[in-house]
């Protein structure tokens, strides 16, 4: 008969007390780690500063390498530029930049007030030595001028940007001679504070002045005397505007100017070859409706329900306004639904278009609003 043997529960088994002491073994390994973690996570917590400390000592020497390349980039691409007298003299000073070079010449970019003074002109080069500099046209709306210089004279030549990919608050430079040779290649520092400001600006020829209005860059980089016609340059060393102006006022600080590099391109090749860059015109003579003085010395009546224009002196027979039916004593309003008030906006928005292009003007005659198309011409 076989044998049945009866098995105790309550007998210890050994596989059960091996396996419970894994169990604990490796729950005293998560709990340490756990606990490791937890005390990391605290010091963090509690030492912020370290991490902080660390990353902007790093942010801050990438910066300066930057700025560093930048500067290197373009700055013996920039030269002092000196009208002189025909005894020697230096009547003005400023500054340009060659954008370009062929075999024989390099292109120098500058403000065309820097060179009006005459047609003696010399550049001083960041290594110090003189070259003689040709000016081959410029232009007085935009304020641009072109001159070559012998291409043998040429250190560098800057790379041309586009302020259109730069965002405000962003790192610009100026490289400049504030105040003439003296201190010529000065380098300063600023951000982007705004971009597509409307300037009225003016130029004289002392009989009379113009007003027009102008589409720039603005930064708080240092603009003095002698930056006129220096590049405006972002972080990657590239020019992205030149320097045309500065807003002086005992209240302001920081405001200065730069020709967009775009708009001042666009007319490069008309000023190399020494054209004249044509718009298009109505063929009407205007006065702004702000000044009472003009309108009492000319006898003008604005109507009640007229608030601001330009209102037309003369109108010239065989122009485009004289052709479109407007007549003198018109008051302009707005071109193509764009408000003008003076004759500076007039002339900004006349000058958006082409030779050739139609444009509806709305003016007032007799107190009534009225529109009519006008196909823009040259002068004659």
């Amino acid at each position: 008969m076989d044998k049945i043997e009866l098995i105790d529960s309550n007998k210890p088994n050994k596989k059960n007390n091996k396996f419970n002491k894994n169990i604990k073994f490796i729950l005293i390994i998560i709990l340490a780690f756990a606990l490791g973690v937890g005390l990391m996570y605290w010091y963090s917590v509690a030492n912020p500063t370290v991490v902080t400390k660390n990353r902007t000592v790093s942010e801050t020497k990438v910066t300066e390498e930057a700025m560093e390349d930048a500067i290197d980039k373009v700055y013996d691409s920039v030269l002092c530029i000196e009208v002189m007298s025909s005894d020697g003299t230096v009547l003005s000073t400023g500054t340009g930049f060659v954008y370009d070079k062929d075999d024989k010449y390099g292109y120098v970019l500058t403000n065309a007030h820097v060179v009006s003074g005459g047609t003696n002109i010399q550049g001083v080069l960041s290594n110090n030595n003189m070259a003689e500099l040709t000016l081959l046209g410029s232009d007085t709306y935009t304020d641009l001028a072109v001159l070559r210089m012998d291409v043998k004279d040429v250190l560098q030549v800057a790379s041309i940007g586009s302020s259109s990919n730069i965002e405000i608050g962003n790192t610009v430079f100026t490289v400049g001679s504030p105040m003439g040779a003296t201190y010529a290649g000065t380098v300063t520092k600023g951000i982007l504070s705004g971009k597509d400001r409307l300037i009225e600006t003016s130029t004289s020829n002392g009989l009379s002045s113009e007003s027009y209005i102008v589409k720039v860059l603005q930064t708080d980089a240092a603009i003095s005397p002698g930056n006129s016609g220096g590049p405006l340059v972002n972080l990657a060393g590239d020019v992205i505007g030149i320097t045309s102006l500065k807003l002086v006022d005992d209240e302001v600080e920081g405001m200065g100017f730069a020709i967009p590099i775009e708009d001042a391109m666009n007319y490069v090749d008309y000023l190399e070859q020494g054209k004249e860059i044509q718009r298009p015109v109505m063929g009407v003579s205007v006065i702004d409706l702000t000044n009472p003085y003009v309108l009492y010395r000319y006898n003008i009546n604005v109507p009640d329900n007229v608030d601001s224009g330009i209102y037309l002196v003369e109108v010239n027979n065989g122009y485009p306004a004289n052709d479109a039916g407007l007549r003198a004593g018109d008051i302009i309003t707005a071109i193509n639904g764009e408000e003008v008030t003076t004759s500076a906006e007039f002339k900004y928005e006349l000058y958006k278009y082409s030779i050739g292009d139609s444009v509806e003007v709305t003016y007032y005659r007799d107190g009534k609003e009225a529109t009519t198309n006008v196909k823009l011409d040259k002068a004659s």
